[in-house]
C-alpha cells in the first residue's frame, strides 16, 4: 500500500494533477478577481487580508456553484458572498484585537468572550452601527433573531458594564 507514486523523472503525478474547475467559474474568477481584491483591500486595509478574503470568497462561491448558477443574478450573488466574507474577516480581526486590550472593568474581555452570533450582532449594531435589516442579511437570520442575539449579548455584558459605571463613579 505504500507504493512510490513518483514518475521515473522523480515528479509526483498527484502534485501535477490540477483539479478541473467549471469553465464558467474560471471566467467569473478572471472577470472579478481584480475588482474583488480592490473592494477587500479598501475595506480591510492591507493586501494580505484582502487576498485572504478574496480567496475565501471564491472558495465559498465554488462550494455553492451549482446553486449560484441557477440564480437570476449570479454577479449580485457573488458580490454578496464577497461582502459577507469581508464582514466576517473584519469581525474576526476585531474580536482578536479586543483580546489584546486590557481594561480595569473587563468589558473588552467580556465582549471578546461572547458567543459568535451574539458578538457579531452586538458589534454590527453598536460598533459599526448597521441597521437590523443589514445585520439579518449578513447573519442569514430574521430581524427578530438579530434582536434576540443583541438582547442576550447585553445580558451577558451587563456585569462588565455595571463594573465600568461603578469604576467611573469611584474616580469622580
Amino acid at each position: 500500500m505504500t507504493e512510490d507514486v513518483h514518475a521515473e523523472d522523480g515528479s509526483s503525478p498527484v502534485a501535477e494533477a490540477v483539479l478541473p474547475l467549471p469553465l464558467e467559474f474560471e471566467a467569473l474568477y478572471l472577470a472579478n478577481q481584480e475588482a474583488f481584491h480592490s473592494y477587500a483591500l479598501l475595506r480591510l486595509g492591507n493586501n494580505g487580508a484582502a487576498e485572504d478574503a478574496v480567496h475565501r470568497a471564491f472558495l465559498e462561491i465554488l462550494r455553492h456553484w451549482d446553486a449560484l448558477r441557477e440564480e437570476n443574478n449570479l454577479q449580485q450573488q457573488t458580490w454578496a458572498i464577497l461582502r459577507r466574507v469581508v464582514i466576517a474577516q473584519t469581525l474576526e480581526a476585531f474580536r482578536k484585537d479586543l483580546t489584546l486590550l486590557r481594561g480595569e472593568t473587563g468589558l473588552f474581555q467580556a465582549l471578546a468572550n461572547l458567543p459568535p452570533r451574539q458578538f457579531d450582532a452586538i458589534v454590527l449594531r453598536h460598533v459599526l452601527e448597521y441597521d437590523t435589516r443589514r445585520i439579518s442579511w449578513y447573519m442569514g437570520v430574521t430581524p427578530s433573531t438579530v434582536d434576540y442575539h443583541c438582547r442576550k449579548a447585553k445580558e451577558r455584558l451587563e456585569p462588565a458594564v455595571a463594573s465600568c459605571i461603578k469604576t467611573e463613579g469611584d474616580r469622580e
